[in-house]
């Protein structure tokens, strides 16, 4: 096996100092960090030592817990020859025991990075304001941009680097996932299709901000409750729980209003005949995907679920290397 070494490829220089949305980058930034993530990787599977943040110290804190998550960060971290810090609810109880401010300004005195998943987008946002060290957005309820770097890495392996003009087609709720890939698919001139119900769609917000952004890079942004037209021509159908955690109580209303948003074989027969599913996980097979339909792409899934572990790696690197 032909050996690679950790200098083949210089860490990428961001202007951002944090990684709260996807569009915290520009779309030259996101393909340097999905190309520095694709160079991770492969020194990984090369076993080649790459401690690019040695004796350094990221801090986790967790309000929602996660199985991929903590654990993709967690031996990521310890990768790059850094020491993970696992923070419980109870231990820092963010903005009730303490100011989130003063949260901030503490952890930054002892850690030299802080991954937060949590609910309000606005916590995330005002610890990275008040931290001198930076700060990645793990998950809230708005945004999840750590999993669309894994997805575009995902893409890119089954694509090639240029995406540009590919369609991809998110079927489900208009959630986070939904605006961080309206994010990651504008940056890198993808044509992106919300395909939900009309009681479910993306914030409006967010939808605007995108199509500015999709209109300097030459791509699409569509939003729609027409599923089958919306799979045409798609090249990626991603699809996602349609009761996220903390939406426990809308279980039995969302099943209702999600019950013909499923990824299945008649929905990709509309699809381009090279597509791929992707799915962030967990699955509940028979409700946002038919258990054969994710059984046949299960192996581009769980690379998917890998390349959480490469491309956060990317990030960290690139803000603390």
């Amino acid at each position: 096996m032909t050996q690679i070494t950790k200098m083949t490829v210089a860490i990428p220089q961001i202007k951002a100092t944090s990684f709260l949305t996807v569009a915290d980058l520009s779309s030259e930034e996101l393909v340097q960090v999905l190309d520095y993530a694709a160079h991770l990787k492969a020194l990984r599977k090369a076993g080649t030592p790459h401690p690019l943040l040695q004796r350094k110290a990221v801090a986790m804190y967790f309000e929602k817990p996660s199985n991929r998550t903590r654990v993709s960060f967690e031996v990521g971290i310890f990768d790059l020859g850094a020491h993970p810090f696992m923070l419980r609810k109870e231990e820092i109880n963010l903005g009730v025991r303490e100011t989130i401010a003063d949260t901030a300004r503490t952890l930054s005195r002892y850690v030299d990075g802080i991954m937060i998943r949590t609910f309000a987008q606005k916590d995330v946002e005002e610890l990275a304001e008040w931290a001198t060290v930076p700060v990645i957005n793990g998950l809230t309820d708005e945004h999840h941009p750590c999993q669309i770097l894994a997805d575009l890495q995902s893409m890119r392996e089954s694509f090639g680097p240029d995406l540009k003009g590919r369609k991809l087609v998110f079927v489900g709720d208009g959630n986070n996932m939904a605006h961080s890939l309206l994010e990651g698919g504008a940056l890198m001139g993808m044509d992106v299709t919300i395909a939900c119900p009309a009681s479910h769609q993306p914030l409006p917000a967010i939808v605007d901000k995108v199509k500015t952004m999709a209109a300097q890079t030459g791509s699409t942004i569509e939003i729609s409750d027409d599923l089958e037209k919306a799979a045409e021509g798609a090249s990626v159908l991603y699809t996602d729980v349609w009761a996220s955690m903390g939406q426990e109580s809308e279980k039995a209303e969302r099943e209702k209003a999600f019950t013909r948003f499923q990824v299945n074989a008649e929905l990709l027969a509309r699809s381009e005949s090279d597509a791929i599913v992707l799915h962030c996980l967990p699955a509940h097979r028979g409700e946002e995907i038919t258990a054969d339909t994710f059984e046949k792409y299960a192996d581009i899934i769980f690379n998917q679920a890998e390349n959480r572990l490469h491309a956060q790696k990317a990030i960290m690197a690139v803000l603390m290397g």
